[in-house]
């Protein structure tokens, strides 16, 4: 089990400070657990939900919508008269097909997860009225974590990952025959930021400015992911952050929304969760040294992984308000402003 160094009781919104030398950063304003705007199942037109609860095979007598993500979709925990209990989502085939198209994926990829991966399974898809849905299981009574991050939950949170990560070294040959893409493929098309703002295409966002003297050297390092991240035949999350984990009653994590699942390495995953670890004044760096998908890493995928993903973040922080959610933007930017905090006593910047 891989132990986050305690501190006590957890700490309140306005925790600031050093302690035993590590940087604990303001919290984000946002409210994992309440950052998207979706329909309520009452939202849903008739035919669907008549669909959903004949497929279900009883009448739905409680939802309960899921209120944490950035995405619009119907998603609600159902409880039906038989006393089943399942986590649905649903999108319009129309205007929202990039919806209905991830959660395609999604009941694809998580079907074919090997059984160590805990994370939910699907039950059944359904095109219906103008809709496509997908129920999987539901997690009984699970919350989102909350950031700062207890020690406890990132504990639980990373020895999910080690689990996961280790079962996907080898990947079912259900998910290889996906054709699923590369961390190497993302990082050369989407976490390429730097370079962007050294090439005069993209400005310099305003929390970046104090590293405007180092701009060449994070493209420098940015430019080394996909070489580090190479080829792997393994699989890793792509997208393991603090809304994409829930924290059951028992005390256990479990790992949700693989629509990004990529070939490469799984230090990619864990170097992103522990930016919150780092923000939180927990020992990220130690974290990172004693997790099992650091073993073997190259010595330089921990800053190549802050690099790319700090200019991500705040890159895309900068775009426009998103209908979806009005905490996105926020989200990016805190995790930019964590990321690049990070890199910058990493290397020396302070």
């Amino acid at each position: 089990m891989i132990r986050a160094p305690s501190r006590g009781d957890r700490p309140g919104p306005a925790a600031s400070g050093t302690i035993v030398g590590m940087v604990v950063l303001p919290p984000p304003e946002v409210p994992y657990g309440a950052t998207a705007i979706r329909p309520a199942w009452a939202d849903l037109p008739p035919e669907p939900r008549a669909a959903i609860a004949a497929r279900l095979g009883s009448p739905v007598v409680w939802a309960s919508t899921a209120t944490g993500g950035f995405t619009s979709g119907f998603a609600a925990v159902l409880d039906t008269a038989a006393g089943e209990r399942v986590f649905v989502k649903a999108a319009r085939l129309v205007d929202q097909r990039h919806l209905c198209d991830w959660y395609a994926h999604e009941a694809l990829v998580t079907a074919a997860l090997p059984p160590e991966v805990p994370a939910p399974r699907p039950r059944w898809t359904l095109t219906v009225g103008g809709y496509f849905v997908i129920c999987l299981e539901a997690v009984p009574d699970a919350r989102v974590p909350v950031i700062p991050w207890h020690p406890a939950e990132l504990t639980a949170a990373l020895d999910a990952w080690a689990t996961s990560a280790a079962a996907l070294a080898d990947p079912p040959a259900a998910l290889v025959e996906l054709n699923l893409p590369t961390v190497a493929m993302l990082a050369r098309n989407d976490l390429s930021w730097w370079r962007e703002i050294v090439d005069g295409r993209t400005p310099l966002p305003a929390p970046a400015a104090v590293v405007r003297d180092h701009v060449t050297a994070l493209a420098a390092l940015e430019a080394e992911l996909p070489r580090l991240a190479g080829d792997a035949r393994g699989l890793t999350h792509c997208d393991l952050r603090v809304d994409n984990i829930l924290i059951t009653p028992d005390g256990r994590a479990t790992l949700c929304d693989w629509n990004w699942i990529c070939h490469g390495p799984g230090w990619f995953d864990t170097g992103a969760l522990l930016i919150s670890a780092y923000a939180s004044g927990l020992d990220a760096d130690g974290l990172w040294s004693s997790h099992p998908t650091s073993a073997g890493a190259p010595s330089l995928a921990l800053d190549a992984t802050l690099a790319a993903l700090s200019g991500y973040f705040l890159v895309r922080a900068t775009a426009e308000p998103s209908d979806a959610s009005p905490h996105l933007r926020a989200h990016q930017r805190w995790h930019g402003e964590a990321a690049l905090t990070w890199l910058r006593h990493r290397q020396g910047w302070m």
